[in-house]
């Protein structure tokens, strides 16, 4: 491949069976993926990990800490910093305040899970500080087994959510084709001071602090393996100079959702996603029949 971008050889044959209807769409489940972000020499560096080479989906490609909604993130009203959960479901483009509350709690508590950075704190102006002790292990590791809900544990603590620290920057539904589909929330947050980034996710086999322009430029050099989202909302980044910048720049970005679309010119099968013409490719049918 001339670059980094990652492309199941199965999407052939699944776009081909969707057009034909043999194939039925899944319904996309809401996620949340968050683009940590830490001062950096003249650009923000963000905070990446690799997903293991031997995860069925996108193995060995690169992405941000993130994951699915719970069903528990919005069972009842959690601690709430920032702006309101009506105000974040109008930029979200969510239909109430609850599903805004669970896409906003996933970011966070996913970030938590993945990440051990915890955008919360004990009052609605402070972020906790050092999250790495052994208390703070066995909480978020009853998080990942879902033992403990996000609610739960914002309560045990008596931390208030701290949607202030987050900006909401992109929103991608995983292709028609693909059997498991979700409908990605992409943030930013800066690294809350005091606090540390580890690998703390069983999916990942390293992480890294890298520039948005050094790892577009490695994706671009075949180097680093990318989905399309990840690639696009990098260099999206690469404009800012701080990560205070990028998220005064947030509510700039356009949250009109990105679905790839696929269709045959002859025995060609065309894919492309809308806005976003790097990504487009032109299959021809002798190449994978």
């Amino acid at each position: 491949m001339a670059n980094g971008q990652w492309y199941p050889p199965e999407w052939p044959d699944r776009i081909r069976a969707l057009a034909s209807g043999e194939l039925t769409p899944a319904t996309p489940r809401r996620a949340a993926t968050v683009m940590l972000l830490r001062e950096g020499d003249g650009e923000p560096e963000v905070h990446m990990l690799r997903r293991r080479a031997s995860m069925a989906f996108a193995g060995g490609a690169y992405a941000y800490p993130g994951g699915g909604v719970d069903p528990r993130d919005d069972d009842h009203l959690v601690r709430w910093a920032g702006p309101t959960r009506a105000s974040w479901a109008a930029r979200l483009g969510v239909g109430d305040e609850a599903e805004a509350q669970a896409i906003v709690c996933a970011a966070v508590r996913e970030t938590y899970e993945e990440a051990g950075v915890l955008l919360a704190g004990p009052t609605p102006e402070t972020v906790v500080g050092d999250t790495t002790g052994d208390d703070w292990e066995a909480d978020r590791e009853a998080l990942v087994a879902r033992d403990l809900s996000f609610a739960e544990f914002l309560d045990r603590r008596n931390l208030h959510l701290r949607s202030d620290l987050l900006a909401a920057w992109a929103r991608w539904i995983t292709p028609e084709f693909e059997p498991r589909r979700y409908d990605t929330f992409f943030f930013v947050a800066a690294l809350p001071e005091g606090q540390r980034t580890r690998n703390a996710s069983t999916e990942a086999d390293r992480t890294v602090w890298i520039t948005p322009s050094e790892a577009a430029a490695r994706y671009d050099a075949g180097e680093l393996l990318m989905m399309p989202p990840t690639i696009a909302t990098l260099r999206a980044l690469t404009s800012h100079r701080t990560p205070g910048a990028t998220l005064t720049a947030a509510p700039t970005q356009d949250m009109t959702p990105v679905l790839a679309q696929a269709h045959l010119e002859g025995t060609t099968l065309i894919l492309t996603w809308p806005g976003h013409d790097e990504f487009t490719k032109h299959i021809p049918k002798t190449t994978h029949q």
